[in-house]
């Protein structure tokens, strides 16, 4: 099968197309023809090597983990001889989890063996599996800051930075099905995608004194780690909260004072590294919403695993709008004969 390798740190050309034998399941696995995998913004982050301390989990001087990518949908093919929820021809999607093991494997491949009683779900019908592959980044992510990091709730304002990438297409609509009034900080080329997911009011950060349009906010979320918690909690409301996944110097240096004095407060979470229990059942939260058509997955570019480094290269401008996605070419191919999508 088809695999994508790093064994080096650095930029995208240190990702390499290689052949390697197809997996074989454990007694409680079960093997994924991929049929979509996710490129994110972490994902090129690891590559590098970045933060440094980062190194500290994912090899010091090289990649621990040779094969990217985390999250995927497709078919299963094989099951192990003790799987019980899962049949041969199953729709599924999901995440691998850091473990040593599987995680080596990662799910820039062809095929790709994930446990049962890991983060594997049954796809939603109304979803494709190129949208699926990356609801464990934006979807997820988001619903775990907006709903548990900070209990968003109707008549409340948020304003959202970042707002047309993955976490901030998914933070727009989750928010607006809380009841909340959301402000949206993207640039306008990106207006009417961002009005039609339920934005209320879209700020184009690239204009001059943007900051002049900006209200005070019972929440701001910054979903790409570029504003400033000192400079921008004066539009936080008196017990307003200041949220990120991204976590820098400055921001672990504020929520460690407000923890300790003033009503405003700056908080992190690392969804990727919950509890089993607490990602699954954001798992759910995220599979309710889109079944229900509460939600929907954005997707910006769709990229054959032979260009990868390409994909990699397109996520670090900046500019994408929602989500990319891998395909392997034998299943492009296949979904161009036909159409449609492998439903």
């Amino acid at each position: 099968m088809k695999t994508v390798t790093c064994n080096e740190y650095g930029p995208p050309s240190v990702l390499n197309v290689g052949v390697s034998g197809r997996p074989k399941p454990g007694s409680c696995d079960v093997l994924v023809r991929v049929y979509a995998s996710s490129v994110t913004a972490a994902d090129t982050m690891i590559r590098k090597g970045e933060p440094y301390y980062g190194r500290l989990f994912l090899g010091l001087f090289r990649p621990k983990f040779s094969t990217p990518g985390t999250g995927f949908s497709g078919v299963i093919e094989e099951l192990g001889d003790q799987v019980e929820s899962y049949r041969i021809g199953d729709h599924v999607f999901g995440e691998v989890l850091f473990t040593s093991g599987n995680f080596a494997l990662g799910t820039n491949a062809e095929y790709v063996c994930v446990p049962e009683d890991q983060l594997l779900f049954h796809k939603p019908k109304n979803v494709s599996h190129v949208e699926a592959a990356s609801i464990s980044d934006g979807l997820v992510t988001s619903l775990n800051f907006l709903t548990k990091v900070m209990a968003l709730h109707h008549g409340q304002s948020i304003l959202i930075n970042g707002a047309s990438g993955s976490l901030g297409t998914s933070a727009v609509q989750i928010a607006k099905a809380l009841g909340a009034r959301v402000t949206a900080l993207c640039s306008d080329k990106n207006r009417e995608l961002i009005k039609s997911l339920g934005a209320d009011t879209v700020v184009d950060y690239t204009q001059k004194q943007f900051e002049e349009s900006l209200e005070q906010y019972d929440v701001i979320y910054d979903t790409v780690g570029k504003l400033s918690f000192t400079k921008y909690k004066k539009y936080l409301t008196t017990r307003g909260v200041f949220v990120s996944p991204v976590l820098s110097i400055g921001l672990l240096v504020n929520m460690f004072r407000t923890a300790l004095i003033g009503k405003r407060k700056a908080l992190f979470s690392a969804t990727g590294l919950l509890a089993r229990a607490e990602r699954y059942q954001l798992f759910n939260h995220a599979i309710e919403l889109l079944t229900e058509g509460k939600v929907r997955q954005v997707v910006d570019q769709i990229y054959l695993l032979d260009e990868v480094q390409a994909a990699h290269s397109y996520v670090e401008t900046g500019r994408k709008v929602g989500n990319i996605a891998l395909v392997p070419s034998s299943i492009a191919v296949r979904q161009k004969t036909k159409g449609n999508s492998e439903d």
